[in-house]
């Protein structure tokens, strides 16, 4: 999909970052945004923004502060973990 924006240049020069293309900040911005709001993964993010492996996206993330990792989260691993784990209980034979 290709979406265009129209605007005034003396405002698009305030809306990126010195030396950094208007269309790429915009397309950060909404991705980083799609992020935060857990709309978008981790993987889908790389692939959106061309990141080629996790340890830039890290980078990534931390420049632009959208690095979280909240209790709510570790909650949400810790069950998955428990979740594979009795599986894995289930599929041993006796």
């Amino acid at each position: 999909m290709q979406i265009t924006l129209d605007i005034p240049d003396d405002l698009a020069a305030a809306l990126a970052p010195f030396g950094q293309d208007p269309g790429r900040a915009a397309l950060e911005a909404l991705a980083l945004e799609a992020y935060r709001e857990r709309r978008l993964t981790g993987y889908q993010l790389r692939t959106l923004l061309g990141i080629p492996s996790r340890y830039e996206l890290d980078s990534f993330l931390k420049e632009h502060q959208a690095e979280k990792y909240t209790a709510e989260d570790f909650e949400h691993d810790l069950a998955t973990i428990r979740q594979i784990e009795e599986m894995r209980e289930t599929e041993r034979p006796a």
